[in-house]
């Protein structure tokens, strides 16, 4: 199995300015990602940015990395046009990792790819968990999904799905039927091209869930139920300072 992974890297963050340049023990976040995704099973790790500063700390570190337009709606836009900048097409596969995910697992990110390319009716694959908690489960920042039989995405939701009606407490998710959703995506890059020019779905603009278009478009999405948590990515300042003392040297 042959796969491309692309970590797509926004320089402007509303909630964290200069996000894929925050110093982690002296190494820029983007280039610790790239490092990571290194360590799976990937033909190649290309970091997608649109910003010269992002290109340059990469550069610095032996990192490849290519410049896309700063105009792209989406991240997935931006995949698409690294992929036509990396000659991928048709059932090539690539893996998107996000710029903000230091602590990514390599085994998941070759486990999504594996999904993906045992299941040819899928133009994605993505990757879940079991979800317990119930802060979690009723908390909209949370995605969650539900399957069908053959472990296919069936909806992504913000809300708390599925509704447990004979649940003994209320808002509590029912044992073994609800999954967290993480943000790791593989894609067909045929696909991946494509995807840009489907128009946004009613769902998609209700949820703020892109993945909801490829639904409301009649294709499939492959989801990979793993066994760990992923490691906390970084959206905030204090997100930061955990993910340092996470790996700081020790």
């Amino acid at each position: 199995m042959s796969f491309t992974v692309i970590v797509p890297a926004r320089l402007a963050s509303t909630r964290l300015p200069g996000k894929p340049l925050a110093d982690i023990h002296g190494l820029p976040m983007i280039v610790l990602v790239a490092r990571r995704a290194a360590l799976s099973q990937a033909s190649q790790v290309v970091v997608a940015t649109d910003a010269a500063e992002v290109m340059a700390a990469c550069e610095a570190h032996g990192v490849k990395a290519l410049l896309t337009r700063a105009d792209h709606p989406s991240g997935s836009d931006r995949l698409a046009e690294a992929c036509t900048q990396l000659g991928l097409q048709g059932n090539d596969l690539v893996v998107n990792v996000q710029g903000d995910e230091p602590l990514i697992a390599p085994a998941m990110i070759d486990a999504c790819a594996a999904q993906l390319a045992l299941r040819p009716e899928c133009v994605m694959a993505t990757v879940a968990h079991e979800l317990r908690d119930v802060s979690e489960f009723n908390n909209p920042n949370v995605v969650k999904l539900v399957t069908d039989a053959l472990g296919r995405a069936l909806y992504f939701s913000r809300a708390p799905i599925p509704c447990w009606r004979d649940a003994p407490v209320a808002g509590q998710p029912a044992p073994g039927a609800v999954y967290r959703h993480v943000g790791l995506y593989a894609y067909q890059a045929g696909f991946l091209r494509r995807f840009p020019t489907l128009a946004a779905s009613p769902l998609e603009q209700i949820e703020s869930l892109e993945q909801l278009r490829v639904l409301w478009h009649g294709e499939r999405i492959a989801v990979h139920i793993s066994s760990e948590r992923p490691g906390p990515g970084v959206d905030t300042p204090e997100d930061l300072a955990r993910v340092r003392d996470l790996l700081r040297p020790r």
